[in-house]
């Protein structure tokens, strides 16, 4: 991607922005409905666990700064298989994200228009933005722009609404509301549940780092301090203002749409119905961030060969639309499945987005203790990654213990298990296709063998036998075809043991029967004795793996990996060097992809 057409500083905090700020329109019931009167303490204590999720993003993306987000940073510190379960509650997240948001959206579209089918309509908001993330992500930008400043406009035009009613009619409310016994008994509790739900507020947040490659430069830990800010301010403030305007049984009564309620009692219905319309706008722009995420994360995955090659295919605009039909397909199956009660998809939501944050704070752990020598313009510190990940781990708690109200409702854990070990064998499968592939080839050949003694003299033998060759044939050479794609490792100069990590990895993580060690070296340079020796000894010790040990003259840099990417036929990130130290002339992102192993 060309670098103007590049996202800046408003384009790209809009589009995770109208994910995160939408969470206002749910959140601030959601949080009163579990802490009641101390809904703003949960959702200010939310506002501190993000504070420390900056440092966190900031150093792992600043650090890594390729699409993918946990995915990429679990990818480069540690296995394949740890990195695609990142990657597969990263997925589900978005699938809640987009049919929550495009759901909740329609909703409040039927205030208004009371005939409205709302499922029929959702799908047509999930089709709208499949198409506009197909059209390209700068069209998308230009639409995302619109809906987050018309938002941020209608929620100061709001609180203002509400000063000005509180300053009229006084704080009788609130001090009612302060006198409410609450639904846990006790504060300590309440702060405890309503902190898990409230953590949902700052859903998206982790976005940005899904399409970092499609942002400028610098651009990247901006967004991440306009979201905070957004939600430091807008969450705790309404939640707060919301209890001075109305008890707290009226709240709860009103909470699918408690804003446009508040709207409504402080200045009538024409804020009312402009609230309406800007949850329509900004929850459908919570859908736009799902696909544009979703579209930097599977492309990124489908690269290392998690999902089928299929889905790299690009349009003119340079949108790999297929994942995005893809995407679209998952949305609207889980639509039809639910049957629009997306309060089923809570579960799912709720533990996989946690889920995504806590696997970054390990990530960002596993940074540090393996990467120490890569370059970072931040540094998050041990304490804050420990309060970090104890803060998610709460969160994730206080959803696992929730028991719903209405008995018919399944628990959160439970419909969040439904959902995630179907994506999780789909993974397994293709993490493993190969040993299935060669399982499935013996498993022909055992059946064929005795059925073969039984039909011996009969005309079947030989077109059984015939088909049984062709289907082994077949298969093998999908194995070999999967087999097929080489890797490269750049060293200079690695001893055995470093070398040895790097040919476990690819054995464990990656199907190949083939890998270039290449050394480049300048004009003077010889190659680090005992070098060649040491790779002989690592040819002995896989003789499943062909290694080819390959010397060259040149400079080591980006323009020498496209390079041999195009004349060997290699992707860069099927290409690996170990971590750079300060002194490497290149950032990390400037290599096109290639992978940190050791």
């Amino acid at each position: 991607m060309k670098e103007e057409k590049k996202l800046g500083e408003l384009a790209s905090t809009s589009i995770s922005g109208n994910d995160i700020s939408s969470s206002v329109l749910y959140v601030c019931a959601l949080a009163i409905s579990f802490a009641g009167q101390y809904a703003w303490v949960t959702l200010l204590i939310v506002a501190l666990v993000l504070f420390t999720f900056r440092k966190i993003y900031g150093e792992v993306v600043g650090a890594l700064p390729l699409n993918g987000g946990a995915y990429n940073a679990l990818l480069n510190t540690t296995s394949k298989s740890l990195a695609s379960m990142a990657a597969c509650l990263t997925l589900l997240s978005y699938m809640a994200t987009a049919v929550i948001s495009a759901n909740e959206a329609m909703h409040y579209l039927a205030h208004l228009i009371p005939s409205l089918p709302v499922i029929l309509a959702t799908v047509v908001v999930l089709l709208i933005f499949a198409f506009l993330t197909i059209s390209g992500i700068t069209e998308s930008a230009r639409v995302a722009i619109g809906i987050f400043l018309f938002h941020l406009t209608t929620m100061v035009v709001l609180i203002g609404a509400i000063s000005v009613y509180i300053f009229i009619n006084g704080f009788d409310n609130l001090y009612a509301n302060w006198q409410r016994p609450l639904t846990f008994g006790s504060i300590g509790m309440a702060i405890f549940f309503g902190f898990a739900a409230s953590m949902l507020g700052i859903s998206g947040f982790e976005s940005s780092a899904n399409f970092v490659e499609e942002q400028k430069q610098g651009v990247f830990p901006k967004t991440l301090r306009n979201m905070w800010i957004v939600v430091s301010v807008l969450n705790p403030l309404i939640a707060f203002l919301a209890i001075c305007v109305m008890p707290i049984p009226e709240i709860k009564l009103h909470s699918n749409a408690l804003l446009s309620q508040i709207g409504l009692v402080s200045s009538g219905e024409w804020l009312a119905v402009i609230i309406s319309v800007d949850a329509v706008l900004v929850l459908s722009g919570a859908v736009l961030t799902s696909f544009v995420g979703v579209s930097g994360l599977l492309e990124r995955i489908t690269l290392d060969r998690i999902m089928p090659n299929f889905f790299l295919k690009k349009n003119k605009r340079g949108s790999s639309y297929r994942i995005i039909i893809l995407f679209f397909l998952l949305c609207l199956s889980v639509l039809l499945i639910t049957k629009g009660k997306v309060e089923l998809l809570a579960g799912v939501y709720a533990l996989s987005f946690l889920s995504v944050m806590c696997l970054f704070v390990i990530g960002n752990m596993l940074l540090k203790v393996k990467r120490k020598r890569l370059p970072r313009p931040e540094k998050a510190t041990w304490p804050a990654l420990i309060f970090a990940f104890g803060a998610v781990s709460c969160a994730i708690l206080g959803n696992v213990l929730f028991v719903p109200e209405d008995p018919e409702q399944p628990r959160n854990i439970v419909v969040f298990l439904k959902y995630l070990i179907p994506t999780m064998l789909f993974l397994v499968v293709m993490l493993n296709r190969t040993t299935l592939l060669t399982f499935l080839i013996n498993f022909i050949q055992y059946l064929f063998n005795p059925l073969r003694k039984a039909i011996e003299d009969s005309n079947l033998e030989i077109p059984l036998r015939r088909g049984v060759i062709y289907m082994s044939k077949a298969l093998q050479k999908s194995i070999n075809r999967i087999n097929g794609q080489e890797f490269v490792f750049f060293t200079k100069g690695d001893n055995v043991a470093n070398l040895n990590k790097v040919m476990t990895y690819i054995r464990n993580n990656e199907h190949t029967k083939k890998i270039r060690i290449v050394t480049v070296l300048r004009e003077g340079e010889a190659v680090v004795e005992n070098l060649e020796q040491d790779i002989n000894v690592l040819d002995r010790m896989y003789p499943e793996i062909d290694i080819e040990f390959i010397q060259m003259k040149a400079k080591f840099g980006p323009e020498l990996i496209h390079e041999l990417s195009v004349k060997w036929n290699i992707p860069p990130n099927f290409m690996f060097v170990g971590s750079p130290g300060d002194r490497f002339p290149y950032r990390i992102e400037e290599l096109g992809g290639v992978r940190l192993i050791i």
